[in-house]
């Protein structure tokens, strides 16, 4: 085997050796001869040291004396293979029949005595909605996805037996061109992210990806249900609409991104009318066309003798000028092709939906069946009905201090009450409602106010413009952060108000709904108790009425940091139980929206598994799920991947909905108070050592690159909520991606090993985890971060530590804990090792382990040097690429 042959072979797929081969042939020809030999080097010592056949420090030792400009190179090279075993492990996935699509769960459903028809019902009821949000966890700049998307495709020409694009390149030098195009393409962002950045890397997947992927989606659920069902799966946006703690968003910034997203999905539906036109040359000569039509034709104007006898085309003539028109209006400019026929903006998408139908109609009529119900014409209708002129729905948020800071100047500037921030609880409630039920509102242009209760009152001003302008699905949730009271959702209906978005009456009603979130543990054992005072308003309940149901948002991440992992997936378990059955008392349906991220540390793991586990009872055929980071681009970076993910989130709904629950059994009820009190000896251990071990925030600001990782250009908010350097006030993506990064993976288990292991019951513990999808789903998650962390790597990170003494007591309590986790670990799942019963996944991550390792030797050598005072450009540019190259290669760490 050649050199280049051998540079990254490791692992059955086929896929992987041949990109690792062409990798380190463009290394070999942009890098030189030299630091070929480096990484080849660096890479054989590292794969036998994991295959236990060379001594431990070979790696070490091939990167002594690597300069600056090798060590970057050297950190470029695994990045570049971590991307391309990426690719070619979602493609491998792609290939494999899984459980998680609707055809299996049908087959599943119907063996259990359920009709196809009932799933169908219960679909034309549901929703299922992604929502994108900004967090900033993707370190990887859209460029490089770009060539990763773009060697994914020359690839499936390869896997249908091509030998040329169509362009005519032979397909092996055009991937070796795209791996050189990676090479030379700077990975890292030069500067900060705008909130304008996001919106547009945001619509380059809707546009991309979600626009053609759902209808073609919907055409095959069509086939399988037998019934064309109501468009359930949406998508959903936080982009331009999160304010919390994030100051760079701003009511500019709500109608920019609300502008862009409606000039987005605008311009798909002319591109595919005028596409359509192209093709429906039907003459009416030879075919019978509808009233409808030939008056949609007559609207046209076009009398050109050519198209006199094809309607069809003249009809859609009509429907371009009117979107063109519609087009100029909600984005304020003409599109790339205007039409040249004068004509009237629709006034909603149903207008729209209605002309398309009438041509459907009429081909239908004609005998056109197939071009009427399916092909370009079906899936264009199809997409109306789901992205209307929006596209996306964009969710507010905002944290309620600052509602509360607002409104209680608002009332002291109306002279209603000096001091709203004093009053208890049940005065708050008490002032609110009675102010709610008043015509009048607080602001008056003539008066003074902050900047923040001017920003926060434009916000809300916007939103009443963007639901004139693209219609009430433009905005339909207010997220609430650190939701703690009945007072935090009313002043968000004060400030709806304000812009004329909360109408008391006779039958009040908001036209964006409040929606709580609870974070912490804390809140999220009050939850039940919060939205049954809630829902027993009376003004709630008619609202709630109107709307058909009621959301609320329950947040991993924050949970997690607050009490650590198993207290805080065993509180949202327990907490969307009492939810549903407070809902279930007031009549009223509830919606949950969950809010994961992409590391287990803040909710992540499969999706499929993660709603089939959902307690009975809380889904409902309803769900939001955040997706955020570099989830965005593992899910919907392809339309493949999109697919696949998008449908297996549909099948998991219907399948969690449906599926008949096992009666309450004396074993689960022993299974729930055997997890009570496990999760409070974990939380007691995590929180020992989080919050109440001295020095450990300087402990952990010192081990992992924290400051580092704030300074990567990922996201244009913070990543502290304040300026304080308490944990309390940390992001929890920058909390996991720390420690992440050091390979400790402290958020996804510590605790969860000393609370096993004091439960004693091995035999209870082990039934558990046979017979309980939640604590099989919690232990597997569990299992993934033991997996990619690496306690002999993290020691190097302790070495970073300035208190020496400190360093060894807090790590050495770390490192009893892996153990103790590990250990207990393996004795419930009756294994002898770790991911021994998940084959896959052991492959994968024991694929990457070999390349992860060498860039976390260079990045603490780096760091060394960086805290050290050196202001070489390159120590800091090695030590970013290294943060990007680590995150890619473990894939799910922020």
């Amino acid at each position: 085997m050649s050199q280049s042959a051998a540079t990254f072979p490791i692992s059955q797929n086929a896929d992987i050796r041949f990109l690792g081969k062409l990798l380190g042939d463009v290394i070999r020809e942009y890098g030189g001869e030299s630091l070929f030999l480096r990484i080849e080097d660096i890479r054989v010592k590292s794969v036998e040291r994991y295959r236990g056949i060379a001594a431990a420090d070979g790696v070490e030792r091939g990167l002594d004396g690597l300069s600056l400009d090798e060590a970057v190179s050297v950190v470029r090279g695994f990045m570049l293979f971590s991307m391309l075993a990426n690719l070619a492990e979602d493609r491998q996935s792609l290939g494999h029949q899984l459980d998680d699509n609707l055809g299996n769960v049908l087959e599943r459903l119907a063996a259990q005595g359920h009709s196809v028809e009932e799933s169908a019902n219960l679909l034309d009821a549901a929703l299922v909605a992604p929502v994108l949000t900004a967090h900033p966890t993707e370190v990887m700049r859209k460029s490089m996805l770009d060539h990763r998307n773009r060697i994914a495709q020359l690839l499936k020409l390869r896997d249908a037996g091509k030998h040329e694009t169509p362009d005519g390149d032979l397909l092996e030098p055009a991937l070796v061109r795209q791996i050189a195009l990676l090479w030379q393409t700077r990975a890292l962002r030069r500067e900060r992210l705008y909130v304008t950045d996001e919106v547009e890397s945001a619509l380059a997947y809707m546009r991309e990806v979600f626009l053609p992927v759902l209808p073609s989606l919907y055409a095959r659920w069509e086939r399988m249900l037998r019934h064309r069902p109501k468009s359930f799966l949406r998508l959903g946006s936080w982009i331009g609409g999160d304010r919390d703690g994030n100051p760079n968003v701003t009511a500019d910034s709500l109608a920019q991104a609300l502008r862009r997203a409606g000039a987005t999905v605008l311009e798909s539906y002319l591109s595919q009318v005028d596409a359509l036109a192209a093709e429906l040359s039907i003459s009416s000569e030879l075919s019978s066309v509808s009233e409808r039509v030939l008056l949609l034709a007559e609207q046209s104007g076009d009398r050109s003798p050519s198209r006199s006898d094809e309607p069809y085309r003249r009809a859609l003539g009509t429907v371009y000028a009117r979107l063109s028109a519609t087009y100029a209006k909600l984005s304020g400019q003409a599109p790339l092709r205007p039409s040249s026929l004068p004509a009237e903006p629709y006034p909603d998408p149903d207008s729209l939906r209605a002309d398309l139908a009438d041509i459907a109609h009429s081909l239908r009529q004609g005998g056109q069946t197939k071009l009427a119900t399916c092909g370009a014409l079906g899936r264009l209708i199809r997409a109306v009905e789901t992205f209307g002129f929006h596209l996306a729905t964009l969710d507010l948020r905002q944290n309620a201090d600052v509602h509360e800071r607002v409104v209680a100047e608002l009332l002291r500037v109306a002279g209603v009450t000096a001091d709203y921030a004093s009053l208890p609880e049940p005065a708050r409630v008490e002032l609110l409602r009675i102010e709610l039920r008043s015509p009048r509102l607080l602001s008056s242009p003539f008066a003074s106010y902050s900047d923040e209760t001017k920003s926060e009152l434009a916000i809300i001003r916007a939103a009443a413009t963007a639901l004139e302008t693209f219609g009430p699905a433009a905005i339909r949730h207010y997220i609430v952060s650190k939701t703690e009271s009945v007072s935090d959702l009313l002043e968000v209906h004060m400030l709806l108000k304000e812009a004329g978005l909360y109408r008391a009456a006779d039958s009040p009603a908001a036209r964006i709904m409040a929606v709580p979130l609870f974070e912490t543990i804390g809140d999220l054992e009050h939850a039940a108790d919060v939205m049954d005072q809630w829902l027993s308003l009376p003004e709630v309940a008619q609202s709630n009425q109107v709307a058909g149901y009621q959301e609320v948002m329950v947040g991993y991440s924050d949970s997690n940091k607050d009490g650590g992992y198993l207290t805080s997936v065993w509180s949202l378990h327990q907490a969307t139980r009492a939810l549903a059955a407070t809902f279930a008392r007031h009549k009223t349906r509830l919606q949950l929206f969950h809010g994961r991220g992409g590391a287990v540390g803040r909710g992540g793991g499969p999706s499929f598994a993660a709603i089939v586990a959902q307690p009975t009872g809380t889904v409902q055929g309803r769900i939001r799920i955040t997706e955020q980071g570099e989830v965005i681009a593992a899910k919907y970076g392809t339309r493949e991947s999109a697919m696949k993910n998008l449908e297996a989130m549909a099948a998991a709904t219907l399948l969690a909905s449906i599926e008949k629950p096992e009666a309450l059994t004396t074993s689960q009820a022993r299974f729930f108070a055997a997890m009570e009190q496990i999760s409070q000896q974990a939380f007691r251990c995590y929180r020992d050592l989080v919050y109440g071990t001295e020095g450990f925030r300087t402990f952990f600001r010192q081990m992992t690159p924290l400051s580092e990782i704030a300074e990567l250009k990922i996201g244009s908010r913070p990543a502290s909520r304040t300026k304080s350097d308490r944990i309390e006030d940390l992001r929890a993506i920058p909390w996991v991606f720390g420690w992440s990064q050091a390979r400790v993976m402290l958020p996804g288990w510590f605790g969860v090993g000393h609370a096993l292991a004091a439960c004693g019951d091995v035999a209870l513990l082990q039934e558990m985890a046979a017979t309980w999808p939640f604590f099989r789903a919690t232990l597997d998650n569990l299992e993934m971060v033991l997996a990619k962390s690496d306690l002999r790597i993290a020691e190097r990170y302790v070495s970073l530590v300035e208190d020496r003494a400190l360093a060894a007591q807090i790590f050495g309590r770390i490192r009893d804990g892996w153990h103790k986790t590990h250990d207990v670990l393996l004795t419930i799942t009756n294994q002898s090792r770790l991911l021994e019963k998940h084959p896959a996944l052991d492959t994968s991550i024991r694929l990457r382990l070999p390349y992860i390792e060498p860039l976390n030797l260079l990045q603490v050598e780096l760091l060394k040097r960086h805290r050290a005072g050196e202001r070489d450009p390159r120590v800091k540019q090695g030590i970013q690429l290294s943060i990007n190259a680590i995150a890619t290669a473990l894939r799910n760490s922020g």
